[in-house]
């Protein structure tokens, strides 16, 4: 058994399965690979299996979603005994020092619990967007071959796409909360992790790709992620639950009448009949292994 393990989440992934799980197998750090499908129609479960037969591979019965499929991989990594776990999304891949260069800066400082490579788009020439608006300009500036100097640095946000993650954190930290059904999951891990006094970082020196395509964004689809905002900022344990109860509701029916969206404005009442939920899957997010159970 590797150290590593890697979750892969996959649904109709045909378009980069082996750009993904191929990168895997030239790592420098050998890992195991471990792949939820969330009922694949488009042949990429049946793909893996007869191509990547060392893949451990669970076909989940129905669609789990982001994060139960990853609490999935996660508590079997933890079972089994890995020391660390890497979340990989179905549309990235790594280089083949990735894992050497996370592993050793995680190895040189146990108190970072998540590690992200500089996400970059397929082209290479520039980051991902949203991974660009969260990292600190000195680490791209630290990638350019005349700087020998490559470091870790501190960040409030980093994508799921690329986490390398330590076996105390996921011990400590536990799973996705079921909170968040599409979106919003990694923010709330990103800020259970720091309310545990772990690091969340992204390090100069190690790179990978996460090859997602960027449209333009719809004002509905705008307007979805105000909301899951909301979500995100009472289910944070780092802040006042009961202010952010009060709060949230006055902030989407500004945000509503700002931007005209009745779909913001009847989810101030979806939001307010789901505070019970919310306040006892905060308080189960402070035990450690939270929600690692919520799988199947």
């Amino acid at each position: 058994m590797n150290r590593v393990l890697v979750i892969v989440v996959t649904y109709n992934g045909m378009k980069w399965i082996d750009r993904c799980l191929g990168s895997l197998s030239v790592s420098e750090v050998p890992a195991d690979v471990y792949v939820v499908d969330n009922g694949s129609t488009d042949g990429t479960r049946e793909y893996i299996h007869e191509n990547y037969p060392h893949v451990k591979l669970h076909l989940a019965n129905s669609n789990l979603g982001f994060g139960r499929a990853n609490n999935h991989g996660m508590r079997h990594a933890l079972e089994r005994g890995y020391e660390y776990v890497y979340l990989l999304n179905q549309d990235a891949w790594v280089f083949p020092d990735t894992f050497k260069v996370l592993i050793e800066a995680m190895e040189a400082d146990r108190s970072i619990g998540i590690l992200s490579p500089m996400q970059m788009a397929a082209c290479l020439d520039r980051p991902d967007p949203r991974f660009e608006r969260w990292c600190p300009k000195k680490a791209f500036k630290e990638m350019d071959s005349r700087f020998r100097s490559r470091k870790v640095h501190d960040v409030k946000f980093v994508m799921a796409a690329h986490w390398m993650l330590s076996r105390e954190c996921v011990e400590n930290v536990g799973g996705f909360s079921p909170a968040f059904s599409h979106y919003g999951e990694d923010d709330n891990y990103v800020h259970r992790a720091q309310a545990k006094g772990y690091r969340v970082a992204v390090h100069s020196g190690a790179k990978a790709v996460h090859d997602r395509e960027m449209r333009p964004m719809s004002k509905a689809a705008s307007m979805r992620l105000k909301c899951v905002a909301s979500v995100v900022k009472v289910s944070n344990p780092r802040n006042s639950m009961w202010f952010r109860m009060l709060f949230q509701p006055m902030e989407l029916l500004a945000i509503s009448i700002r931007y005209g969206s009745a779909d913001v404005f009847k989810f101030i009442f979806t939001l307010i009949r789901s505070y019970r939920s919310l306040a006892q899957w905060r308080r189960q997010s402070l035990n450690d292994r939270a929600f690692l159970e919520l799988s199947e």
